[in-house]
């Protein structure tokens, strides 16, 4: 009663909500940037039985944001890691360490003893094996996802709400997608994002309203927004057939069709008759005014698609090539068009603006 005692406080929750948390079994895939705070604050919170799964092991770069570790646990495995540190927090709850990498072969198996699944990993082909296994098996998935200043959350797949593959539905090229050693992340995003996880496996638990099913939330850290977008439910029959055609559990290698091209803005510029499409928000900085340029937020783009039926080279923007990279995905899948991402981002497009008319 006392190390929940605020818990209980709050009508909302009460000791029959603690009780339900008690009993809940949460599965955590990675304990990286995005598992640490999820492990910390669900461990804190009493979910009674934790699953880390994690076959890496702690390197000094991770110190920067994967605060469930320090210097003695360097070379350790990090699932291992974690359980230590967490024990340490709360001694009552049970917490499965595996020190292996989640695969086809054994996603069922370790999905089938946990009710919720947090996606807290660094490779595309993961996410797509959290989220089949998660069909196959029934169980929500909270994803989340970082990438230099922004990050993301939704839940998938709660109540035969939408899944990642209504969302992404076939994987990109391998290696087409940066992760955090290959473009850097601000420390504090990974926190920010994984508290909001694991808000989001709480309030599953406990039956609060407001789940993020069928929407993901987009924050910026550099600017305090937040842009909430609506996940459009594909067909039953998508699922259907691919669990049918044994594509679940699969295809997590294989190119995508649409394989999506990154452009710089010094090419961008020299491309003739180009559209440029902002993606972005209305209101976001700099605002960009030239030619050819027009904007369609990214939460407006499913009712705008008409005005991207006229055959012509287009070049995607928003702020760091996310939005434009889930942009030009919906876009590939309706126009055989010549879509560009500009990888540079709008600042980087406003800086080349400013040389190319001098």
């Amino acid at each position: 009663m006392s190390r929940y005692s605020r818990h209980i406080q709050l009508a909302e929750i009460g000791a029959d909500g603690q009780q339900k948390i008690s009993t809940a079994k949460v599965l955590v895939v990675g304990a990286g940037g995005l598992g640490c705070p999820v492990l910390q604050y669900l461990t804190a919170a009493g979910v009674g039985t934790l699953g880390i799964i994690d076959f890496d092991v702690v390197e000094e770069s991770n110190l920067q944001r994967q605060v469930l570790f320090g210097t003695s646990s360097l070379g350790m495995n990090k699932a291992i890691a974690a359980k230590i540190r967490l024990k340490d927090l709360n001694p009552t709850i049970t917490i499965n360490a595996y020190s292996e990498k989640l695969t086809a072969e054994n996603a069922m198996t370790i999905c089938a003893l946990y009710d919720i699944i947090v996606d807290g990993s660094d490779t595309i082909a993961t996410r797509y094996l959290i989220n089949d296994a998660a069909i196959l098996s029934g169980k929500p998935v909270v994803y989340g996802a970082i990438y230099k200043f922004e990050g993301q959350v939704a839940v998938f797949n709660y109540k035969e709400g939408p899944t990642y593959r209504c969302l992404f539905p076939t994987p990109p090229k391998t290696g087409a997608v940066a992760n955090c050693a290959e473009i850097g992340v601000l420390g504090v995003l990974p926190g920010i994002i994984g508290c909001m996880q694991a808000s989001e496996v709480l309030k599953m638990i406990v039956g609060l309203p407001g789940v993020l099913s069928g929407k993901l939330l987009c924050y910026h850290s550099q600017t305090g927004q937040t842009t909430l977008l609506s996940i459009p439910k594909l067909n039953h029959e998508f699922n259907a057939a691919l669990i049918q055609s044994g594509r679940l559990l699969n295809d997590y290698e294989l190119s995508c069709e649409n394989f999506i091209t990154d452009i710089s803005t010094v090419d961008a510029l020299q491309k003739r008759n180009a559209i440029f499409i902002d993606v972005r928000e209305y209101g976001e900085t700099p605002d960009l005014n030239f030619p050819n340029n027009k904007q369609i937020p990214l939460s407006e783009l499913e009712h705008r698609l008409v005005e991207f039926e006229t055959k012509a080279i287009y070049i995607i923007y928003c702020a760091s090539g996310i939005r434009s990279l889930k942009a030009i995905e919906r876009l590939q899948h309706r126009f055989d068009h010549r879509f560009y991402n500009l990888k540079e981002g709008a600042i980087a497009l406003q800086e080349q603006l400013k040389i190319h008319h001098e």
